[in-house]
């Protein structure tokens, strides 16, 4: 009898011993890579936010999540060679930031799932074939909207209200064209003549913002576009040297002292993008995943840019800034 109970006993503890050391085996570690031409990179606030709402999602990095970061430092002609070794590592999802990364990754695999974020319009920008079935191995976050533009020559008009000529500082390479057709609508409207600033290369920025001055601009909007956003403060810089104001599109241009910007909460989008990470991880197909618009938009002004401009913001204008820098 004691030699069975002492079998019993055994068989238990190893029972319970085996369950105690499956439970305690890691899962698998998923892979994620990340593509951006910030030169921040990782350190950036928006991949902050992205990281963020993957904890709020139990993705823990060196945990049961490995992040590869790469980054083309402002230079896209880089993003090719990179988005090719974040293939070859095989990477279970290429996270996109940016609409020259989504593109130069949709370039480099037809397999591995990619969300992008920061892509005004991403069916002309060839990265889907429909906003709500995107198809093949590519969905995201858009950060266009109806009107952006239109809005932001708005807020440009007020805080410059004797503004008769704003230039505008784009690249004609993209796909779409609102940028310049937005602007010129709303110009009809606020009675503001809407100036092309043309910007292929990073080449090109010393030349537009002469072109800018000898046609007397007396304002900027500068759109979101590469090569003009993978630098901004060079832009930032050339703006207060001119005495330009100038109205961005994000946070980003804030921090690098540039006077007002108007747009999507880019940190919104990227904790959005993170469910993405997670529905996909968890068997999701990125074709059955609708391409998502902004919903969140916010105003941010720089007051220390705005006093060394000369310039007063309008108390109605700073009711509506969601963040002001004094």
């Amino acid at each position: 009898m004691k030699r069975k109970r002492v079998s019993v006993l055994l068989a238990i503890l190893f029972v319970s011993l085996l369950q105690l050391a499956e439970a305690q085996q890691p899962g698998k570690v998923h892979r994620i890579g990340y593509l951006t031409t910030a030169r921040a990179g990782r350190a950036s606030p928006n991949a902050e936010a992205w990281r963020q709402g993957l904890r709020d999602l139990g993705y823990i990095e060196g945990q049961n999540i490995a992040i590869e970061y790469r980054s083309s430092e402002g230079n896209v002609d880089r993003l090719p060679g990179l988005a090719a070794e974040l293939v070859r590592l095989k990477v279970d999802i290429i996270f996109a930031a940016g609409g020259e990364a989504g593109r130069r990754t949709k370039n480099a695999t037809s397999t591995i799932p990619i969300i992008f974020v920061g892509t005004p319009d991403p069916i002309a920008s060839g990265l889907v074939t429909s906003l709500a079935r995107p198809g093949g191995n590519v969905t995201g976050f858009s950060n266009g909207a109806p009107g952006l533009y239109g809005k932001r020559l708005e807020f440009l008009k007020e805080t410059v209200p004797k503004l008769a000529r704003v230039g505008v500082l784009w690249n004609p390479a993209y796909p779409s064209g609102l940028v310049l057709k937005e602007t010129r609508t709303a110009g009809q409207e606020l009675g503001v003549q809407v100036q092309s600033l043309e910007v292929r290369s990073p080449n090109d920025i010393d030349s537009a913002f002469a072109a800018a001055n000898k046609a007397q601009a007396g304002a900027l909007l500068v759109a979101q576009q590469a090569p003009i956003n993978t630098d901004p403060k060079r832009i930032v810089e050339l703006a207060a040297k001119r005495r330009l104001p100038a109205i961005y599109a994000d946070t980003d241009w804030i921090n690098a002292s540039g006077l007002m910007s108007y747009g999507p909460s880019m940190p919104d989008l990227h904790r959005r993008a993170a469910i993405y990470v997670d529905k996909i991880l968890k068997g999701t197909k990125p074709a059955d995943l609708p391409v998502e618009q902004p919903i969140k938009f916010e105003l941010m002004i720089n007051l220390k840019t705005a006093k060394a401009l000369g310039l007063t913001i309008p108390p109605g204008v700073l009711m509506r800034a969601e963040r002001v820098i004094k």
